[in-house]
């Protein structure tokens, strides 16, 4: 059995991530800024020396912890640049120094930026590891950022890294009005498993292979998100009646949707490919949209087994809107307005 450290342990993967490494047997060091019931170390990664200490001893190297899209308009792009760029370089710099077997660094499609969005009347975006990013906002540029630090280590420290641009997997609702306002929530979930979205428990599983296939990877970028349906011949046509498309694919799961009174975006704009992936380190998502689609038509749920066992975790400590912690109360666990990976706390606490 190995030893794990994890940061972000007290939010959404972190946690995921933790759980599913405890009940295999791995000894885990949880590393956060707030509490939370896998979280050993309570602190930021901001602060070298605690990361020094928890890297100490270990010999995989999960780390998740960072500001996100939501922290956009509630901190500054200074604390960004703090916590994504400088706390990155802090994990790297000690996981180097002692000589663990592998990193793997949570990124995000949201690195693509601009290159996601295509010009009015052309197809949709084929998004894989081959497009460069073109940032759209601060998050963006320090996730950039933070990848181009990963592959420095890689390369001139021979530290093993694999970075994965992980598409959306959080429950909370869109922050979007106009979104909300148009879908049921569920009905919106399951929607996005066509071309931009992932279910947790597939995302812990990309993590812990590529944790074990680093070190004869060396450094490399990957795009995890539920296999897309489409191919790039369906492009055009997504840009102007995706639906059409999504009939002709899943016609049962249509019928249903209809049946539901649900409904299909009128039109995509970029498509995730997670193909590479799935070949080059055996990762083999087990929720699609046709699997899951069945599931939430069935249960009115479409989150796996992990994510309904951690819940809600939002991404403020007090309230912001649709991101508000502390929204859905976990059984025998202490809801403390919590937000663990994505979550910084007040600036004279980091």
């Amino acid at each position: 059995m190995g030893r794990y450290l994890v940061t972000g342990s007290s939010g959404h993967l972190g946690e995921g991530l933790a759980r599913t490494l405890v009940g295999q047997g791995h000894e885990v060091v949880g590393l956060d800024v707030l509490p939370g019931g896998f979280t050993t170390v309570v602190g930021s990664i901001v602060d070298a020396a605690t990361v020094r200490s928890a890297v100490a001893g270990v010999e995989h190297v999960l780390h998740t912890a960072t500001l996100h899209k939501p922290h956009v308009g509630s901190h500054s792009r200074q604390e960004f640049v703090d916590v994504n760029v400088t706390g990155t370089l802090n994990v790297l710099e000690a996981a180097a120094a002692a000589g663990v077997s592998s990193v793997v660094f949570t990124s995000s499609t949201s690195t693509f930026g601009r290159a996601m969005t295509p010009a009015p009347g052309e197809p949709a975006t084929w998004i894989n590891e081959d497009v460069m990013p073109r940032v759209k906002n601060i998050y963006g540029a320090t996730k950039v950022a933070a990848e181009d630090l990963c592959e420095l280590a890689a390369r001139d420290q021979g530290l093993p890294v694999v970075v994965l641009r992980t598409s959306r997997f959080f429950p909370e609702a869109d922050d979007r009005d106009d979104v909300r306002a148009s879908f049921i929530d569920t009905n919106l979930k399951v929607n996005e498993f066509l071309y931009r979205r992932v279910e947790l428990s597939d995302v812990v599983r990309a993590h812990l292979l590529a944790a074990e296939k680093a070190p004869e990877l060396g450094f490399r970028r990957y795009v995890i998100s539920a296999p897309t349906p489409f191919t790039r011949a369906d492009l055009p046509e997504l840009a102007v009646d995706a639906a059409a498309v999504v009939r002709r694919l899943f016609p049962q799961v249509m019928e249903r949707y209809d049946a539901a009174g649900w409904s299909m975006f009128p039109v995509l704009d970029r498509v995730y490919d997670s193909s590479r992936a799935q070949d080059e380190l055996g990762w083999v998502p087990e929720y699609g949209f046709a699997r899951v689609a069945e599931q939430a038509l069935e249960t009115g749920e479409w989150r796996g087994e992990l994510a309904r066992s951690i819940g809600l975790k939002g991404y403020h400590p007090s309230p912001t809107g649709v991101y508000t912690a502390g929204r859905e109360p976990l059984p025998g666990f202490d809801n403390r307005l919590c937000c663990g990976d994505f979550c910084i706390p007040p600036k004279t606490l980091l």
